[in-house]
């Protein structure tokens, strides 16, 4: 009984590769049916977000530190993380609050404009950070 080639071979092959991973997507989706949308996961949405506001925080304390101790340079640095911390949670924040959202994009072009200017005004940035501050714990209740 020897009926197929090495054409059919390579095709059984695949098509078998097909079935394994349409089963293991399908047991993945079995898992989620059963655990119901009432189900809790194994990360809460809301602990994740916690931690990446308690992140936010973290680069304007930071930011606030420096721009007091007079270090610009550094508080330069330290705001250049926000970006990064700013980027997973954003869309998350402006689906929650709006005003929150847009509080916080304003201070951060204000901050990042300050900084860079030659001579940076700390009352200004400080007040920036502030708002920032304010905003982010808003959304973090």
């Amino acid at each position: 009984m020897r009926f197929l080639n090495r054409t059919g071979l390579i095709v059984v092959g695949a098509v078998g590769l097909v079935g394994i991973a349409t089963l293991a997507g399908c047991s993945t989706r079995t898992q989620e049916a059963a655990s119901g949308p009432s189900a809790a996961p194994l990360e809460s949405p809301s602990l994740a977000a916690a931690a990446d506001y308690s992140a936010l925080t973290s680069v304007v304390d930071k930011t606030r530190a420096a721009v007091e101790a007079g270090d610009f340079a550094k508080a330069k640095t330290e705001f250049e993380t926000f970006e990064s911390v700013w980027a997973p949670v954003e869309d998350g924040i402006k689906a929650k609050s709006s005003s929150a959202y847009d509080s916080i994009e304003e201070s951060m072009d204000k901050v990042s404009g300050a900084l860079k200017a030659s001579q940076p005004n700390k009352d200004e940035v400080l007040a920036a950070l502030k708002t920032m501050d304010e905003a982010i714990a808003s959304v973090s209740k």
